[in-house]
């Protein structure tokens, strides 16, 4: 399975195709979605992603997950590793919220 991409560097894929070429309908509606949605730059979206897959409940996936959505409470933690077979304490995802905390 490839690797999950971003939402920022979805935003820069299809901004840099863009200036190439018109974007088909369904490309200009991610594009949008992606310039609403993306909080973080891709440089600082990367980094964050880079230190959240240093814990080792974290994989690629849920890594950029957290990265795109940017949680702020612990219910929101708990939702985006709900399909995950890993059932986190608290202390994890106290570890969680600090370091999307320090990239916000």
């Amino acid at each position: 399975m490839p690797d999950p991409v971003p939402l920022s560097r979805v935003r820069d894929l299809l901004t840099d195709e863009a200036t190439h070429r018109t974007l088909p309908r369904e490309a200009g509606l991610a594009l949008q979605h992606a310039e609403l949605f993306a909080r973080l730059p891709t440089e600082a979206t990367d980094r964050l992603i880079a230190e959240l897959r240093t814990l080792p409940y974290v994989d690629a996936s849920v890594a950029v997950k957290v990265a795109d959505t940017l949680p702020q409470y612990p219910e929101e933690i708990r939702l985006l590793f709900s399909k995950e077979r890993i059932v986190l304490d608290e202390a994890q995802i106290a570890r969680l919220l600090e370091i999307v905390a320090q990239h916000r």
